[in-house]
């Protein structure tokens, strides 16, 4: 898995994009109690669920590789000339 240039910035937009996604759809209400990892994997299963992503083999679900997963499901998401990607 090749770390992506600016992944940490780009996961924290990829996990409040996320967390708005998931509201938006009205399946869940995050509590400010929650944790970035409780949030990441409930973030994950809800894209893959919605066919937004692929899913990773159930032996490769690790917080490392979902932020990744995140991260790049994001990037997708930038226009080219965006300061993140470059």
């Amino acid at each position: 898995m090749k770390e992506l240039k600016h992944e940490a910035a780009l996961f924290k937009e990829a996990l409040a994009a996320g967390v708005k996604y998931a509201e938006g759809r009205g399946v869940v209400k995050f509590e400010a109690t929650d944790s970035a990892s409780e949030k990441l994997l409930y973030i994950y299963r809800l894209l893959v669920h919605d066919k937004v992503i692929q899913p990773l083999p159930e032996d490769q679900v690790a917080e490392k590789t979902l932020r990744h997963k995140l991260a790049i499901w994001y990037s997708k998401q930038l226009p080219k000339d965006h300061p993140l990607l470059n």
